[in-house]
C-alpha cells in the first residue's frame, strides 16, 4: 500500500504510484477539473506543484520507510513549460537524507521524459 492512499488530497488528484522501466514513478491522470487556464488549456499550477510534493513525500516514505508522513520546511517549484490537458508523471530522487532533514529533488513531464514540464526541489523534517 502506498502512502498516497492515506493522504486525502492525492486521493482527490488521483494520484497513483507506479513502477516504469525499474523506476518508480508518480501518475496524476488528466481530469478536466484540474485545468487553471481554458484558453490553452493548462493544468493548474497547484495541481502540478502538488503531485510532485507527494511524489518526494512517497518516496522519502518507502526508501527511508517512515511510518509517520514527512512535514515539508520548503519547496521551490520551477516551472518550465505549460502542462497540457493529459497526463503527468513525476519521479522524485533523494539527494541527501539526514537524521532529521531530507533533500528531495522531483521531476514532473508529460509525453517526453526529456522535457521536463516543472522541477522541485524540497526539504523536509523526517519524522523522530
Amino acid at each position: 500500500m502506498s502512502v498516497l492512499d492515506h493522504i486525502p488530497y492525492a486521493r482527490f488528484l488521483g494520484l497513483r504510484a507506479e513502477t516504469v522501466d525499474g523506476e518508480a514513478v508518480i501518475v496524476m491522470p488528466y481530469q478536466p477539473s484540474l485545468i487553471g487556464n481554458p484558453m490553452l488549456p493548462a493544468l493548474h499550477g497547484g495541481a502540478t506543484a502538488a503531485m510532485m510534493e507527494l511524489a518526494a513525500v512517497e518516496r522519502l516514505a518507502r526508501d527511508l520507510e517512515q511510518a509517520d508522513i514527512p512535514k515539508p520546511i520548503n519547496l521551490t517549484v520551477a516551472y518550465l513549460r505549460s502542462a497540457r490537458d493529459r497526463d503527468t508523471y513525476a519521479h522524485a530522487r533523494i539527494s541527501r537524507a539526514g537524521r532529521r532533514v531530507a533533500n528531495v529533488l522531483v521531476e514532473a513531464w508529460q509525453d517526453d521524459r526529456a522535457a521536463p514540464i516543472a522541477a522541485l526541489t524540497a526539504h523536509f523534517l523526517l519524522p523522530v
